[in-house]
């Protein structure tokens, strides 16, 4: 296990910002099977390294409810507690499993403010070993734009090395 995280020696540059941090994480989760313990390291390293993230976490598939999302371990302010597939960014992501950016939350039809102070989003689908939903990865940005196809690969890579390998 990595003996400490230390975001401000990450490269400024935003790709080489996340490789080196997708690095980090899994040297973090090296031999944790523990999926909470994967997701709470995740959000809390991904809001360390980008300290302009509004909100980062993770909502999980309820497995009492599978065509709805609930909160999972997050990094920001309240974040909502359930959300229905196809509901808002989140369950958009969720129920046609791909990742979405949204560059201005305003033009979203059907966006779930649960912070006003967001303006953008990316949602990721978190899939198992087997390829099933088990959560989507939510990060927020008080900028307009503030996500973009860097972005979205980065986080995707991330999520794949997190969550669709063995410990």
């Amino acid at each position: 296990m990595a003996e400490s995280f230390a975001p401000d020696s990450l490269p400024a540059e935003k790709m080489a910002r996340y490789g080196a941090l997708a690095e980090e994480i899994g040297a973090v989760l090296e031999g944790e099977p523990n999926v909470t313990a994967r997701m709470a390291t995740t959000a809390s390293m991904l809001a360390s390294a980008f300290p302009d993230f509004l909100w980062t976490g993770f909502y999980v598939v309820d497995p009492d409810k599978p065509r709805e999302l609930v909160v999972g371990p997050y990094q920001g302010t309240l974040g909502c507690l359930r959300i229905a597939f196809g509901r808002g960014v989140c369950g958009t992501a969720a129920a046609e499993a791909r990742t979405v950016v949204v560059e201005d939350v305003e033009t979203f039809e059907g966006h779930i403010a649960c912070d006003s102070r967001s303006r953008s989003e990316i949602v990721v689908p978190v899939l198992d070993r087997a390829g099933a939903l088990i959560a989507v990865l939510d990060i927020d940005s008080a900028r307009v734009a503030g996500f973009d196809a860097t972005d979205a690969h980065a986080l995707e890579d991330i999520v794949k090395r997190v969550f669709a390998t063995d410990p």
